[in-house]
């Protein structure tokens, strides 16, 4: 078995394993989620085919149904809890539909689709052979938009671990730029790319943690930390966190979110400008 299909093992377990908690703790994503869906009502296109690529329990796709009710929406996600929480919450005469699978190997025939909609799930993938599978499956005016996380994801936290070992804790995340390159690599038309940051407040690190495993996300790299955190560990790494607290003793955590959307012909659409904006998001919780 190869190493890469160990790491997707390992993401799937991770999610599979937070279904049941994914939004109670997804607020973030939740957030993006709306930014991302407001951004579609400048599109003039009536789609027949839409896919939502990593559609988690299923927010995204239901509203994807809400925009374009006699349009077929498929929702696809790596983790069998995710599909099974989204199944449970479609409607009976619903044209959603759910189903399990890799992200770069989709269950859609060639130049299927209109729309390719995915929201936070790149950063988990090889974004070059996403990018390669989602323009196979869609048509020649279809269109991609998609969201991820940027490198100054979680950098608080990357430095608080550094600080105690120097194993992987945090993931590399893509920069914008390198997601605009893979777009046309693969054959998109005039990517545009562009970012927002949040940092969201917690009152100590084990909040963060916590969320972070709520929503089902695992530290899935080669050379990490195995077993579980013992109180020294998660002593020292509270410490070298508090570099960063602010006035009010609350720890941040940033988040860049990359957007990106992509024609697979030569359609174009207002959009934002390239750039970055700073967002809030008051998360603080006391400690438990």
């Amino acid at each position: 078995m190869s190493s890469q299909l160990n790491n997707q093992n390992r993401i799937n377990a991770g999610f599979d394993r937070a279904a049941g908690t994914y939004d109670e703790y997804a607020v973030l994503q939740r957030k993006v989620a709306e930014e991302m869906l407001e951004r579609l009502q400048v599109i003039k296109i009536s789609p027949s085919y839409v896919i939502d690529v990593g559609c988690g329990t299923g927010f995204c796709t239901r509203q994807l149904h809400k925009i374009w009710s006699r349009a077929h929406i498929l929702g696809i996600d790596l983790a069998a809890g995710m599909v099974h929480q989204a199944s449970a919450q479609k409607g009976w005469f619903s044209k959603q539909a759910y189903c399990q699978a890799d992200a770069a190997f989709l269950p859609v025939g060639d130049a299927a689709i209109d729309i390719v909609f995915s929201n936070l799930m790149l950063q988990w993938c090889e974004p070059l052979a996403v990018f390669t599978e989602f323009r196979r499956v869609l048509n020649d005016n279809g269109l991609l938009m998609f969201s991820s996380f940027g490198p100054d994801t979680l950098k608080e936290l990357r430095q608080a671990w550094a600080a105690i070992d120097d194993r992987p804790h945090v993931i590399d995340f893509a920069d914008m730029h390198d997601h605009g390159d893979a777009l046309l690599q693969v054959g998109f038309r005039e990517p545009v790319m562009d970012a927002d940051r949040f940092t969201l407040t917690y009152s100590d690190v084990l909040g963060l943690l916590r969320d972070l495993h709520g929503i089902g996300s695992r530290n899935t790299m080669a050379g990490r930390r195995t077993g579980l955190m013992g109180r020294d560990v998660v002593h020292r790494l509270e410490q070298a966190y508090r570099q960063f607290a602010d006035n009010e003793q609350r720890l941040p955590a940033s988040y860049e979110v990359v957007y990106g959307h992509a024609w697979s012909g030569g359609r174009q659409i207002a959009t934002h400008q390239q750039g970055t904006v700073h967002k809030n998001i008051d998360l603080l919780r006391p400690p438990q």
